[in-house]
């Protein structure tokens, strides 16, 4: 019978590959301790550094005969816990962000009608400042805008250049944006809350 305390990384390596189990014990029994206190060191937690390692073996055992290992086998467990580690840092990271966006969220939720009433009010004035445009400049506003027409098909449909309608795009919008010019301070100001 084989001593397999006896056997080296590479031997053990070769009969866990053909499932040997007492190769895989072998193993665990070598580096469960300095593999543990390697992701403890790291994670500063006894149960998440227990499931590292454990995690990590289950892995070593059912990808047995499919491992790459260009190593020595200790080096590729302690490299596997590293990245282990770093997975676990991700993953929290994740969880943070998350979580903190959902508190935005929640609390912009809790805004709701507030949001509502100012939108209304928005889409309001908006309308009120087109309806005061020029018939042509209004014209040439709500077919780019609202019917989604191209200054091509603008201009073609008014009998217009396309210069023509450039202009009344930028006489209206940037008449609109003196109008909004206070909708955007009141946004700015909600955004540094």
């Amino acid at each position: 019978m084989t001593d397999f305390t006896e056997l080296s990384e590479e031997e053990l390596v070769r009969l866990l590959r053909q499932d040997k189990l007492n190769a895989f014990r072998e193993l665990y029994s070598r580096y469960w301790k300095k593999l543990f206190d390697e992701a403890y060191k790291r994670l500063k937690n006894k149960e998440l550094a227990e499931e590292v390692v454990q995690e990590l073996f289950t892995n070593l055992w059912t990808k047995r005969q499919s491992l790459q290992i260009n190593t020595t086998i200790s080096a590729y467990l302690f490299s596997s816990v590293a990245h282990h580690v770093i997975d676990i840092y991700r993953k929290e990271q994740v969880r943070a962000r998350y979580s903190h966006d959902f508190k935005i969220v929640h609390t912009e939720a809790d805004n709701s009608t507030e949001d509502g009433i100012m939108l209304k009010d928005l889409t309001y004035t908006i309308e009120e400042e087109i309806s005061h445009l020029p018939d042509k400049c209004r014209s040439v506003y709500e077919l780019s805008r609202k019917e989604h027409k191209t200054n091509k098909e603008i201009a073609s449909y008014l009998g217009i250049s396309e210069k023509t309608v450039e202009q009344h795009l930028t006489k209206a919008l940037k008449k609109i944006r003196l109008t909004l010019s206070h909708y955007l301070v009141v946004l700015a100001l909600l955004l540094l809350k």
